[in-house]
């Protein structure tokens, strides 16, 4: 079979993108997908994406998101950026996107390249003396360091992934700097992944609610500088939680292509 793909990259989160609204590829064929996404034998992701029918009449589309590890995941926000724009290439949308993901649905629009996702909402975070816990529709781990430049992402995230309490199942890691007092910069250790990635949506958009939760900023509009680049977070604080929160940030193709599986 020769399958056409496509790769997308936001701030350096990159994934491999396939139309599947054919069923061209099973869900359930987790060899192909980590092949796909290996760097070496593959095309090489941090993650692929399905673009599907939508289950809902008010939805453009369906979103799946697998891990490169080939198994289906939790919600990925430069992943639901980037299929939005996706949507936009192939003519499913216009500028402005509803479609549902494994973490419910979600609200889109995209303006000159930058991508404008409305993520759930949070109305829980645990607080505590070393961290923060939250999930922005995937688990995260958020701890303040110094020295953020030199520090050592990969050993120390696999520590806590792995380490109590969340053993087996894990969690993805954020180690965050303050910059200046509306603006911060993070290093993320994604579980699937196994390893720090360029960019995490739910981890820039956890790190946000995380540095304004515990008074770190007083902005509800929060800058987060990755590796990969600059993104935003902009939300509302209520009685219930953070609501209307959206990741904002750029999502570009990066090459269309075909390989035989």
């Amino acid at each position: 079979m020769t399958l056409t793909f496509y790769k997308y990259q936001g701030t350096g989160n990159d994934f491999v993108i396939i139309d599947n609204r054919q069923q061209i590829v099973s869900k359930n064929d987790t060899k192909l997908i980590a092949r796909l996404c290996d760097r070496k034998f593959g095309i090489g992701a941090d993650g692929l994406m399905f673009l599907e029918e939508p289950q809902y009449p008010e939805d453009d589309f369906t979103m799946v998101y697998f891990n490169a590890d080939g198994n289906e995941s939790t919600m990925c926000g430069n992943g639901g950026r980037c299929l939005v724009a996706f949507a936009a290439h192939i003519g499913v949308i216009k500028d402005t996107a509803t479609f549902t993901a494994i973490d419910g649905k979600h609200e889109a629009k995209i303006e000159d390249g930058i991508v404008s996702l409305q993520m759930q909402n949070v109305t829980n975070i645990e607080t505590h003396e070393q961290h923060l816990f939250l999930d922005t529709g995937s688990p995260h781990h958020v701890t303040l360091i110094d020295g953020l430049k030199a520090y050592n992402v990969k050993e120390k995230g696999a520590e806590i992934r792995h380490g109590a309490p969340y053993f087996e199942e894990g969690t993805n890691v954020n180690f965050v700097e303050q910059e200046t007092e509306d603006s911060f910069a993070v290093r993320t250790f994604e579980r699937g992944v196994e390893d720090e990635t360029l960019s995490c949506g739910t981890g820039v958009t956890a790190v946000a609610l995380a540095m304004y939760e515990t008074g770190k900023t007083k902005k509800p509009e929060v800058a987060i500088e990755t590796l990969g680049g600059l993104l935003k977070v902009r939300f509302d604080k209520t009685e219930k939680g953070y609501e209307n929160i959206f990741l904002i940030g750029p999502a570009q193709q990066v090459f269309k292509g075909e390989i035989e599986c």
